[in-house]
């Protein structure tokens, strides 16, 4: 399943966008870095499109871009 996320982000001239911070359920979590951007598939649930590996307070995380909707998955 799925855990679909709200994300703000910041898009640049020539249109690369990154995420900044995460809501999930009222709380809001920053993302510290962006540590890889690649087209992937979700092993864990299903689905493909843009894999950005951050670290979320710490925490190494996948958030994905899947057409015009995000979710998220813990990198174990």
């Amino acid at each position: 399943m799925k855990n679909y996320v709200e994300v703000t982000a910041t898009f640049d001239t020539e249109g690369k966008i990154m995420p900044k911070e995460i809501r999930i359920d009222d709380e809001r979590y920053e993302v510290d870095r962006v540590l890889d951007i690649r087209p992937a598939a979700s092993l864990k649930s299903g689905g493909a499109g843009i894999r950005y590996k951050c670290s979320i307070e710490g925490r190494a995380t996948y958030l994905f871009l899947e057409e015009t909707r995000w979710f998220i998955e813990l990198v174990a």
